[in-house]
């Protein structure tokens, strides 16, 4: 019997990709339907869908959940979810279709039918809405804000309703293995005798503070799952493919194996700092993991959230609201009086001794072609790194 969390909403995974047997028939049959097309959010969400990473939801939300979502983080019925997953339409189409109807959803960038949704609500998504959203979400309506950039530039209705997807397109292809659905995690860590699992969300390549936060983690958990953003990231960002090979070489040279599984999912960033570290903890859920690593600023942009506002937000839960939990880890550093890494909590030296490692700084330092110091990051990962940079040249 699995010791694992338990899926979201305590009634086990729900996956909504249709059987491999019925997707060619549904994919001929799509091409008949009234097509809607999708932001690259909105694809990500379905693939999010169709391997049951957003158990327990059966498709987009209604206005109802949209609302609650925004406001209290509950849903309807409710059960906690703090961020609301919609997709828009232009007024015309969505007068176009029936109550009842079938759409198909399609990815605007590839052409690819990506889902048949039965539409069971129609909602109109006012400027008033999209402020209501970005304020309470995001705790701003500021347009620089990439979150809110994309909720403005949702359409005019949203359409809700039950999905079936019948295509995950290319990221199973693309990413192979490293694509792991809820139910492969799961068995994954039954098979290494887990029941507690730590994950890490990572859109970077791990330099030593997130290795310190890793091992931090691998030292009260069975394991830690290195688990990283698949869609479409900000301008800057280093690449998947990229970034997996980096994380491989830090697993490989510096963790006891047999402690660290590295996979993706195909998520695409909010940036909503607080509310996402709980979006995350919830898919976490989903995938069998019991805490999740909130380190600074998780999943921030800018200035817009303090270094540990969401952490702070976990505590303002209610019970039982989410099975997994977060996993605090002060700010950490390297120390060159310590002579290794450290946090405000193991450190007793005057910060001239601390050595501020950021995402952000070693980017500029690759994109500068300066050399990396090892106590900023591992020489392997940096190999990997340095060579990305210069085909950009």
């Amino acid at each position: 019997m699995s010791q694992l969390v338990e899926p979201h909403g305590g009634k086990g995974l729900k996956p909504l990709l249709a059987p491999k047997t019925e997707r060619a028939d549904e994919i001929a049959r799509a091409k008949n339907l009234k097509q809607v097309p999708m932001s690259s959010k909105e694809t990500s969400d379905v693939l999010m869908f169709s391997m049951g990473a957003f158990t327990p939801l059966d498709g987009f939300m209604g206005r109802d959940d949209w609302a609650g979502a925004c406001k209290d983080m509950k849903l309807k019925d409710g059960l906690f979810w703090p961020i609301p997953v919609t997709l828009s339409a232009d007024k015309a189409l969505a007068d176009s279709i029936g109550n009842g109807e079938e759409v198909a959803l399609v990815d605007a960038e590839s052409g690819t039918v990506m889902a048949i949704m039965t539409v069971t609500e129609k909602f109109a998504l006012t400027e008033e809405d999209k402020a209501f959203e970005s304020q309470n979400v995001y705790t701003t309506t500021d347009m620089e804000h990439p979150g809110v950039q994309k909720v403005y530039a949702q359409k005019d209705v949203c359409l809700a309703g039950p999905l079936k997807v019948i295509d995950e397109g290319q990221f199973p292809k693309i990413f192979g293995d490293l694509y792991q659905r809820p139910a492969e995690a799961r068995a994954a860590f039954a098979d290494r005798g887990w029941s507690t699992v730590a994950a890490f969300q990572t859109r970077n390549p791990m330099h030593r503070s997130h290795e310190h936060l890793a091992k931090i983690a691998v030292e009260v958990t069975d394991g830690v799952y290195i688990h990283q953003v698949l869609g479409k990231l900000k301008a800057g960002d280093i690449p998947a493919e990229t970034r997996t090979k980096a994380i491989q070489a830090m697993i490989d040279n510096y963790f006891v194996s047999g402690t660290v599984i590295q996979a993706g999912y195909p998520f695409e960033m909010r940036y909503a700092g607080p509310r996402e570290a709980l979006f995350h903890a919830l898919i976490r859920q989903n995938y069998g993991c019991s805490h999740l690593i909130v380190g600074r600023d998780h999943a921030g942009v800018g200035d817009y959230y303090g270094p540990f506002d969401a952490q702070h937000i976990f505590d303002k839960l209610w019970d039982g609201a989410l099975q997994t939990q977060p996993l605090k880890i002060d700010i950490t550093f390297y120390c060159s009086k310590c002579m290794g890494m450290a946090t405000a909590k193991t450190c007793p030296h005057d910060k001239s001794h601390h050595v501020s490692i950021s995402g952000t700084k070693q980017r500029e330092m690759l994109s500068a072609g300066q050399d990396i110091p090892p106590e900023f990051s591992r020489p392997e990962v940096v190999a990997i790194l340095q060579e990305y940079y210069k085909g950009l040249k």
